[in-house]
């Protein structure tokens, strides 16, 4: 007898309450989501182009922030299983949506991260982790949208 594979399910939920009788421009764009067992409940919004609350998240922020969020705990993983000590990882990453190649979509997100490493090992060697945590990145992994690493190694001086 074989064991079925196990299947992660994720959930969430998304509400909106409000009217949309006085048309597109006039319908408030904020709303909310959560993802049980969370506690925590986002309140986000649109994008500000597109009649959105600047204050608030939109879901364009959120799949980028998804993307570097992944490959961030893949690196990580694949680092700590390497037994390379990284003692400190920041990414400024960037998602392009251009308005003039229908149908609209997030076309590529850039991440670069810049990551601090104590001990040595040669920048090669982090480069190929870099890849392989972004094999192993769930996230990446569904996207259709092309997702560029630009990362830099720092050395920590401690």
């Amino acid at each position: 007898m074989t064991d079925a594979p196990h299947v992660h399910r994720y959930t969430a939920s998304c509400a909106w309450h409000g009217s949309t009788a006085l048309g597109y421009d006039a319908y408030d764009r904020r709303h909310r989501a959560e993802a049980p067992p969370a506690p925590s409940t986002l309140e986000l919004s649109s994008d500000p182009a597109f009649r959105g609350d600047v204050a608030l998240l939109n879901p364009e922020q959120l799949l980028v922030t998804a993307a570097a969020s992944c490959q961030l705990l893949s690196f990580l993983a694949v680092a700590a299983r390497a037994r390379i000590d990284v003692v400190d990882y920041q990414d400024e990453a960037e998602g392009e949506m251009p308005e003039d190649d229908p149908p609209m979509r997030i076309t590529r997100i850039t991440l670069r991260p810049r990551i601090t490493i104590r001990g040595t090992v040669d920048e090669e060697r982090i480069g190929h982790l870099v890849d392989v945590a972004h094999r192993e990145c769930f996230i990446a992994n569904s996207l259709t949208t092309e997702v560029v690493i630009e990362p830099e190694v720092m050395r920590a001086t401690d």
